[in-house]
């Protein structure tokens, strides 16, 4: 059986180390959407804030950081990792 060293990584994974830094940033920037999306507790339950709770970070930004995060993910797996020689 021949291994083509073109497509893994010597050690017999599917992606290779860029592909996996690029793998850990996506994490991280999803993390990030989420917690952009945390926060609007008041101290008095019967008190709505509807300014915070309904801000523009939580209700468009978040999941806009979230979405753009997944596509990410989605190109660090597709990405083709450049071959050594």
């Amino acid at each position: 059986m021949v291994k083509n060293s073109d497509q893994t990584d010597p050690q017999g994974f599917a992606l290779g180390r860029e592909n996996l830094k690029l793998m850990l940033i996506g994490l991280g920037i999803i993390i990030l959407g989420f917690a952009l999306m945390t926060g609007g507790k008041s101290n008095d339950p019967n008190v709505f804030n509807k300014e915070v709770i309904f801000s523009f970070r939580r209700i468009t930004l978040a999941p806009l950081v979230v979405v753009f995060g997944f596509l990410f993910e989605i190109y660090a797996i597709m990405k083709k990792t450049k071959s050594k020689g």
